[in-house]
């Protein structure tokens, strides 16, 4: 018998709802035994960004190292690197090391609008990360960053949108529709081979924070898991939009709450947990 390994390589979030915690979360709830290297504190909470302090790029590697060397890591997922002095550390240890499987979300801003990436990062991540991943997450907004292109408005411009993404050098694209307007939330899957959309109705809360981080997390642990990539996609999907559905029964800070990553396990009913 083996145990299923997630590695979350991100920031953490003090308020719990998005990067290294909702990544652990969400491993967690679906099977995998959780692994992180933490790339930058953040003074987060629902409302705001308050500050960030970079890990030195040498002590992220070291963590990598550490984990690799003891661990068997069966997928990898990584978030926010928000300097390329880290995304070349991050860059050099997986190409050691040689995960199976890197699912890349590139994280560039905040639910609450504050920058996650400097602008000198962009070119880095472009060049030494996007050819290593399997996958990469991209919503609407930061695949335009990454293309250096405007916004794209129209669910026709998903798929020629990802497949210029796959022309970065990844294997298989995720493009999240999640910012067009309209009742359903599309998103669209390439892999060179396949082309899927992949529809939910869009859910009518302000409780998103975290939503992009772990939507890859929960793909990284479907991989771990043994799911293929388009399998992992899917069930990643499901879990996504059913912890968003769930997040109004949290009660947690006065801004963008955070997603219900927990939905399946804890009672709605006033039940105690124990019981």
């Amino acid at each position: 018998m083996t145990t299923a390994v997630a590695l979350t390589i991100a920031g953490s979030d003090s308020g719990g709802g998005a990067g290294i915690q909702a990544d652990l979360k969400t491993f967690s709830a679906l099977g995998a035994y959780g692994c992180s290297v933490i790339t930058a504190l953040t003074a987060q909470n629902t409302r705001a960004v308050t500050g960030v302090f970079d890990v030195p790029p040498e002590f992220v590697r070291s963590q990598m190292d550490a984990v690799f060397s003891d661990i068997a890591v069966d997928a990898v997922k990584i978030g926010m690197l928000s300097r390329p002095e880290t995304i070349v550390a991050v860059a050099d240890g997986l190409r050691v090391h040689k995960p199976e499987f890197v699912v890349l979300d590139p994280v560039m801003v905040a639910k609450s609008g504050d920058k996650l990436l400097r602008d000198d990062a962009v070119e880095s991540l472009k060049t030494h990360l996007l050819p290593l991943a399997t996958i990469i997450t991209p919503n609407l907004p930061e695949a335009a960053t990454l293309l250096g292109e405007d916004d794209v408005t129209g669910i026709a411009d998903l798929r020629p949108c990802a497949e210029r993404l796959m022309a970065l050098g990844p294997r298989a694209v995720l493009l999240k529709g999640g910012h067009l307007a309209g009742p359903a939330s599309p998103d669209v899957f390439v892999d060179g081979h396949t082309f899927r959309t992949l529809d939910a109705a869009r859910v009518a809360t302000g409780n998103t924070h975290g939503t992009g981080c772990t939507l890859s997390s929960a793909i990284a642990a479907g991989l771990a898991r043994g799911l293929d990539l388009e399998e992992a996609v899917r069930a990643a999907k499901s879990y996504i939009t059913k912890a968003i559905a769930a997040s109004d029964s949290l009660s947690v800070g006065g801004g963008h709450g955070p997603v219900h990553h927990f939905h399946a396990l804890w009672p709605n009913d006033g039940t105690p947990w124990n019981q």
